[in-house]
């Protein structure tokens, strides 16, 4: 296991390697940084908050409701219903989750794919991934997606 992982390891220090070697322009990202600063996402992870916080009141609500039963039958019957209820309204909270989540990731890589062609930025990484040199993109992306068009206006004023 150790030598799979050594190994793994050092296939991928050599694939960097030899991207670096060919790459004119190396540039990173913070992922987390511009996740947390896209207000698109902001607004996706609040909706989503809103939906996980309408479930739980859903389930308090039927949870008093459960109480005043007093028959075992109906009782039973009413479990049924509110389980199928609930895994129906689960299931779409994980699809709007996938969903938003997709959103968010395809749109974070458009804009990094975006700046980086307006640097001219042949390869972008990760910032984990970068010990000394390259470009920082993290505060480009964020600009371009909160703004969208106007980034290329931003980097010929600052050229």
């Amino acid at each position: 296991m150790k030598r799979i992982k050594f190994s793994i390891l050092v296939l991928a220090a050599v694939f960097f390697t030899s991207i670096a070697a060919n790459a004119e322009t190396i540039g990173y990202v913070n992922y987390k940084t511009v996740e947390s600063n896209y207000e698109f996402a902001k607004n996706a992870y609040k909706e989503l908050d809103a939906e996980y916080l309408s479930m739980q009141q859903y389930l308090m609500d039927k949870e008093k409701q459960y109480k005043n039963i007093e028959s075992p039958i109906q009782k039973k019957n009413f479990e049924e219903t509110v389980q199928k209820d609930f895994k129906v309204k689960n299931d779409n909270f994980t699809k709007l989750k996938l969903k938003k989540a997709e959103e968010v990731e395809t749109n974070i890589v458009n804009a990094t794919k975006a700046v980086a062609a307006e640097r001219k930025i042949d390869v972008v990484l990760d910032y984990r991934v970068i010990f000394t040199g390259g470009v920082d993109l993290t505060d480009d992306v964020i600009y371009y997606l909160n703004n969208n068009k106007k980034f290329k206006k931003q980097t010929q004023k600052a050229k």
